[in-house]
C-alpha cells in the first residue's frame, strides 16, 4: 500500500458503521460538510452458528448508495470508518471464513478462563479484559475452538475497515488504529503485535500492515462499472471510528487536549495529558491513534444509556433543571453495566422524577460519566465533543462545570465522516470548532457534580436497572 498522491479530491465518499447504524455520506472537502448521506441500521442477524452482522445487506446497501451518490455529487475518493472490536476471518479465495461475529455476543464468556491463560497483560497491550466479544482476540479464540473446520479454511485476519476498502480493491489490510481499539492483539508502544497472534496460531495469517491513510488500491473493474465510479479513484484504507473523530484535531490543536467523540459509545481521548497509572477495571485502555502515538482513553456505553432511558423522559423546563438542582435528583452509574467506568454498578434514580426532571438528571449523568472519563486518563487542556451529544447543552453544561475547563464542539453532525474524508487530503484545515456558552447557573452545576461524586461511594440499591444485553 502506498501513500495518496493525487490532487485533493473535491468528494469523498465515506463509509462509516457504527454498531447502531451504517451511514454513507459524500463529504464536500471545500466547506468540511456531508453534502448528501444514506443511512441503514446496521442489523444483527439471528440466524447461523451465532449472532453476527448482516454483511450482504451492508454491501448492497454500499453500492446502491455509490451508485447514487456518484449520479448526485460525483466521488473522488472512497474512504471507511468502522466501530471497533471487529475481525474478518477469510478464506483462500478471499471470501468470509465464517461470518463476522457481533462483539455483544457472550459465547467468548464460555471460554473466558481458557483465553486468559493465553492473554498478554494489560501492561504489554494497554487493553483492558473486557466481557463478550469486546476483546477481538478473544473473539478469535472462541471462533477458532468452537467452529468446526475454521482453522482450516482460515487464510486471513483483516481489520474492520480494511475487510470493506478491501472488498472495493481487492487488498486487505490490518490496520493499527483497529488493532489498537483493545484487540489483546498489539503492543502500542512497540508498534508491534503482542504474542497472542503466535499463541493462537496466528502467525503468517494476519493481513499486510497498513497506515490508515495508506490507498489500499483503486477501485475494482466490477465496482466501478457498477456504481459508475471512475476506476483510477482511491480508496484508502480505512481507520477506527474514534480515531477518526481524533484525527483532524491531532494534527491542528496544540497539546495538550482531549477529544470526546459520541454515539453508542462515548470514547475519551487524552493527547498530551498527565500521566496517569491506567485502571483496566474501569474500562481504561490505550488506543492508538491514526499518527501511531499510543492515545489513553477511557469509554463507556452512554448512546446507548441514552436510548434506553430515553422513553423514560419528556421535554423539560427551567422549573424542571431548577428542580434538579435544588434537590440534587441524579442518576447514578451504571445503567449498561457491563463497560464503563463504574462496571458492575447497577444505576439507579435517587428518587421519583418527573419525566422532564428525568430528561435533565440523564444529560447530567451523561455529563458526569464523560468527566469521570477524562479524569481518569490524565486529561487536560480544552474539551472537545464530537458526534450527536455536542448538541447536548445541559449535557455540556454539566462537563464544563465538572471539569472546570473549556469545552469546545465540533460544527459537524458526525465527527467520524469528516475525520475519515481527512484521510484522502495533505493538507488538515483546522478545526471548526465552537466554544460552549454554558446556560445553567456554574455554581450550582459544580456543587450537583461534587453531590454525585459523592454519592458513588454506597451501591445503589433501589430503582435499579436490569442489565441491558443484545445475545
Amino acid at each position: 500500500m502506498t501513500k495518496p498522491r493525487a490532487p485533493s479530491p473535491r468528494h469523498v465518499a465515506v463509509w462509516d458503521i457504527g454498531k447502531t447504524n451504517a451511514k454513507l455520506a459524500v463529504v464536500g472537502m471545500a466547506r468540511m460538510s456531508e453534502i448528501g448521506v444514506r443511512t441503514l441500521p446496521n442489523r444483527v442477524l439471528r440466524e447461523g452458528p451465532y449472532p453476527h452482522y448482516d454483511i450482504a445487506g451492508l454491501w448492497a446497501f454500499l453500492l446502491d448508495g455509490l451508485t447514487e451518490l456518484q449520479a448526485e455529487h460525483g466521488i473522488d475518493a472512497i474512504s471507511i470508518t468502522t466501530h471497533g472490536a471487529s475481525l474478518v476471518l477469510l478464506d483462500g479465495a478471499g471470501a468470509l471464513a465464517c461470518p463476522v461475529l457481533d462483539y455483544e455476543h457472550d459465547g467468548p464468556d464460555a471460554l473466558a478462563a481458557a483465553y486468559d491463560a493465553i492473554r498478554p497483560d494489560f501492561a504489554l497491550t494497554g487493553s483492558p479484559r473486557l466481557p463478550m466479544g469486546l476483546n477481538a482476540g478473544a473473539q478469535l479464540h472462541w471462533l477458532l475452538e468452537t467452529q468446526p473446520g475454521l482453522r482450516a479454511r482460515l487464510a486471513r485476519v483483516v481489520t474492520y475497515p480494511q475487510y470493506w476498502s478491501g472488498l472495493l480493491t481487492g487488498s486487505f489490510g490490518c490496520e493499527y488504529t483497529s488493532l489498537g481499539c483493545h484487540t489483546d492483539l498489539w503492543q502500542p508502544r512497540e508498534g508491534t503485535f503482542s504474542p497472542l497472534a503466535a499463541a493462537l496460531g496466528l502467525e503468517g495469517k494476519m493481513a499486510p500492515l497498513a497506515h490508515a491513510g495508506d490507498v489500499a488500491g483503486r477501485l475494482l473493474p466490477r465496482i466501478a462499472a457498477r456504481t459508475g465510479i471512475a476506476p483510477e479513484t482511491p480508496v484508502l484504507s480505512g481507520i477506527h471510528d474514534s480515531n477518526a473523530s481524533l484525527l483532524p484535531h491531532l494534527k491542528t490543536l496544540p497539546q495538550p487536549f482531549a477529544v470526546v467523540s459520541t454515539g453508542t459509545w462515548v470514547i475519551s481521548m487524552a493527547v498530551g495529558g498527565a500521566q496517569v497509572p491506567l485502571d483496566p477495571a474501569r474500562d481504561l485502555l490505550i488506543n492508538v491513534n491514526a499518527l501511531g502515538g499510543a492515545t489513553p482513553s477511557a469509554r463507556f456505553m452512554g448512546g446507548r444509556e441514552y436510548e434506553m432511558l430515553k422513553p423514560e423522559t419528556g421535554p423539560y423546563s427551567e422549573r424542571d433543571l431548577r428542580a434538579v438542582l435544588a434537590r440534587k435528583a441524579m442518576l447514578l452509574p451504571s445503567v449498561e453495566t457491563a463497560s464503563g467506568p463504574f462496571p458492575g454498578s447497577h444505576g439507579a434514580w435517587t428518587e421519583a422524577l418527573s419525566p422532564g426532571e428525568k430528561s435533565v438528571a440523564l444529560a447530567f449523568y451523561l455529563g458526569l460519566m464523560t468527566a469521570e472519563c477524562l479524569s481518569l486518563t490524565g486529561a487536560e487542556g480544552p474539551v472537545v465533543v464530537e458526534g450527536p451529544f455536542a448538541r447536548n447543552a445541559l449535557l455540556l453544561d454539566m462537563l464544563a462545570a465538572a471539569t472546570g475547563r473549556v469545552v469546545l464542539c465540533s460544527n459537524s453532525a458526525t465527527g467520524t465522516s469528516i475525520g475519515a474524508a481527512l484521510l484522502a487530503v495533505k493538507e488538515t484545515p483546522p478545526s471548526a470548532l465552537r466554544a460552549h456558552e454554558p446556560t445553567s447557573d456554574p455554581a450550582a452545576l459544580a456543587d450537583y457534580a461534587a453531590a454525585w461524586r459523592a454519592a458513588l461511594a454506597p451501591e445503589p440499591t433501589n430503582g435499579s436497572f436490569p442489565r441491558h444485553t443484545n445475545g
